[in-house]
């Protein structure tokens, strides 16, 4: 080993130790547990093999689970890629008067916790003295129970997660279509007389798109995680599981119904979606993508 390769495993070892410890670790002790019937009570922990795994995957609540997921996915996607894309188009380009209030205080909320926009959003959802039923009220509507029906529960917790996170993905979007995309460019395309949306598609879309799988990316990923504060806060999962997601599961089968086996084993699944998510992305997705460099 070269003088330089050792001083490069040398400045290496803290952060690979800390990647080994925090990382690595508690991901093999994950799967070991996933073999295991276990209350985290109990210090005895009996071996099941494989009955968690084969529990999970000829139950109905796992097909209940994941297409609570696949849901989530997608509101959160519209809700936190696609409206984030159209708006930096719209305040970069398009905005000139007030767009620096327009970026304040739509980028506001994404300096609140999910608790309080929780708490804020169980409010303007209440179906008796919330302002959404105020605002029903004069159309002569009736306000839904927003968190106690199945699916419209979902849209509820993806309007408080997308009002949370929609101003920091805003502004990475935004960035990029000021900084990638040279204002002389837009300005001959509309000499040309090309519209919003040719300018839309033909220049921003294809000169923004390595920022856009960075924050497509951080909306899946970030945002099924993000879904554990206001579920937990709101719901526990209800009504029936119908607002429980791959990464709330988890947390239910550890610390409500403390099955630690079962909960592992759900982790791994869940692993094993995101490594699936992460291999169609860059083996499909990252072809479609303009690097400058």
């Amino acid at each position: 080993m070269s003088k330089n390769s050792k001083e490069a495993f040398l400045y290496l070892l803290p952060a690979a130790v800390l990647f080994i410890v925090f990382f690595y670790w508690p991901l093999l002790q994950n799967i070991y547990l996933s073999f295991f019937s276990w209350n985290m009570v109990s210090p005895n922990m009996t071996f099941v093999g494989l009955e968690n795994f084969t529990h999970i995957l000829g139950s109905a609540e796992l097909i209940k689970i994941l297409i609570n997921t696949v849901l989530f996915v997608v509101i959160m996607l519209i809700l936190n890629f696609v409206l984030p894309y159209i708006y930096s188009f719209i305040l970069g380009h398009l905005v000139h008067k007030w767009s620096a209030f327009y970026r304040s205080a739509l980028f506001l909320p994404s300096t609140l916790s999910l608790a309080v926009a929780s708490i804020l959003f169980l409010w303007i959802y209440n179906p008796l003295a919330g302002p959404l039923n105020i605002v029903l009220g004069w159309f002569s509507m009736e306000s839904p129970r927003w968190f106690k029906e199945n699916y419209l529960v979902i849209f509820a917790i993806c309007t408080t997660i997308g009002w949370k996170v929609f101003g920091y993905n805003l502004i990475v979007m935004l960035a990029a279509s000021m900084v990638a995309v040279p204002k002389e460019m837009i300005e001959a395309a509309k000499l040309e007389n090309a519209s919003n949306w040719v300018i839309f598609k033909k220049i921003i879309l294809p000169m923004t798109s390595s920022t856009a799988i960075y924050v497509f990316t951080i909306t899946v990923v970030f945002g099924l995680q993000y879904v554990l504060v206001p579920v937990n806060m709101l719901t526990q999962g209800g009504p029936d599981q119908g607002s429980s997601n791959l990464v709330y599961i988890i947390y239910q089968y550890a610390f409500t119904f403390f099955q630690t086996g079962r909960s592992a084993a759900y982790a791994v699944i869940t692993m094993v979606c995101y490594l699936i998510f992460l291999f169609v992305k860059n083996k499909y997705l990252e072809k479609k993508v303009y690097y400058e460099n």
